[in-house]
């Protein structure tokens, strides 16, 4: 059984840690699941939300560096996998420890973001058809309409703060990047593969049937191999890309 591991995960845009919390039932023991919530929502409704992308890594990683676990991993889901990796170079720059790995999922690679997509989505209506068009919005929240308002507010903040995200070319982390995709997703596998360059430890590929939410269309498929990335195996050579079709 591999050592103790803590697993930080980072929601997607307009959702909350608890899209986390079942895979507290479904991981080995050896790994100790820790969503984390951003301010503004969930058990952090009572918080001011931040309004730029860099002040929320930053408050995060301020957060994370208070009482940091021995050995730890970072995941995160579109917004949170971009998130982890500022947070992962914020933990960096403070020369903290890292964590043992960087795991990002639905998420083009830093240089090939497009923060215009997301200052063009402001219209409820636009809103709407993003998370129909995603497909990981359960119907009930269309169908309340006090449900879809708080969905839609959020969803807009995040929105803005994935809008205000830059590009910056940063040394690549000493650490593992494993990253997963839909195959029906709108991310190109090209733009996938881009995340290779952002590290120096070790770099795969994983790619499975669904769209932007094929972790919780596939669960099944996706937790067993999150599971042996976590693990460590198998990641070949620095910077060698291990790609499944």
């Amino acid at each position: 059984m591999p050592a103790p591991l803590t697993l930080f995960s980072l929601p997607c845009a307009g959702a909350s840690a608890a899209m986390y919390l079942r895979w507290r039932r479904r991981l080995p023991s050896w790994v100790q699941m820790q969503p984390l919530e951003l301010p503004g929502r969930g058990g952090r409704l009572h918080e001011t939300p931040e309004k730029t992308f860099a002040a929320l890594a930053a408050r995060l990683c301020d957060e994370l560096g208070t009482h940091p676990p021995q050995r730890y991993a970072l995941f995160g889901h579109s917004m949170g996998a971009l998130l982890a990796y500022r947070i992962a170079h914020c933990i960096r720059s403070r020369m903290q420890a890292l964590p043992v790995a960087l795991l990002v999922s639905a998420c083009a690679a830093p240089s090939q973001q497009d923060w215009k997509r997301y200052a063009d989505k402001e219209s409820e209506a636009s809103l709407i058809a993003d998370l129909r068009k995603q497909n990981g919005t359960p119907e009930e929240v269309f169908e309340n309409p006090e449900l879809l308002s708080m969905t839609l507010t959020l969803l807009a903040a995040d929105y803005r703060i994935c809008a205000s995200f830059r590009y910056e070319e940063l040394p690549p982390l000493p650490i593992p990047i494993h990253v997963f995709g839909g195959r029906a997703d709108e991310i190109h596998k090209s733009r996938l593969e881009k995340w290779r360059v952002e590290g120096t430890g070790g770099f795969s590929l994983d790619r499975f049937d669904g769209g932007h939410f094929f972790l919780r269309q596939h669960e099944e498929a996706f937790l067993p191999v999150l599971v042996q990335r976590l693990a460590g195996n198998p990641v070949e050579a620095p910077n060698a890309a291990l790609v499944s079709a």
